[in-house]
């Protein structure tokens, strides 16, 4: 059962990736949009493909969050239910990127981890929208995944709040 205050922040949330799916589209008319923000801030990546290459092998809500740094609505992926032992890796790369071990129920709507894989993700400072956050990327193919918070719990006080359509969840040893 959804509260009063999920509910709200379900509304907020989805009106923010509303607004964000149509920034980035106004971007994308006219081919502005980079492939990915952490590739225009100048990192390279050893999984590198043409946005082309990119729009085959993603589908269009994982090419919209992991190449053009989308928002998926809050409480719509299965992932956030996700309860088994296993890995969650990128969807872009397959790159493992969080262990089950390490998911909490955040009461956002989105995936939430308290801390990642040793060498799986990378973070940028993420001003967009007229707010500073962190933003987190795909370690291996620079696939935007989500932003990470200091309202976590312990024991690293943090936050990787993710999309679930950058990822792929493995079943197994976590």
């Amino acid at each position: 059962m959804i509260t009063r205050r999920q509910g709200l922040f379900a509304g907020v949330a989805g009106l923010f990736a509303s607004i964000a799916g149509l920034a980035a589209a106004a971007l994308r008319f006219g081919s502005l949009a980079p492939a990915s923000a952490a590739e225009s801030a100048g990192e390279t990546f050893e999984t590198a493909h043409s946005e082309a290459e990119w729009k085959q092998i993603l589908t269009p809500a994982q090419f919209e969050v992991l190449r053009l740094e989308g928002t998926e609505r809050a409480f719509t992926s299965p992932l956030n239910h996700e309860k088994r032992a296993g890995t969650f890796a990128c969807a872009g790369c397959d790159l493992p990127l969080f262990s089950s071990k390490t998911k909490f129920d955040s009461g956002t709507g989105w995936p939430s981890f308290w801390a990642p894989l040793d060498n799986a993700v990378g973070i940028r400072n993420d001003t967009s929208y007229g707010m500073t956050r962190t933003s987190v990327h795909c370690r291996r193919c620079g696939g935007h995944l989500g932003h990470v918070f200091d309202d976590g719990p312990k024991p690293t006080g943090l936050r990787y709040c993710m999309n679930g359509v950058a990822m792929a969840f493995r079943p197994g040893e976590a």
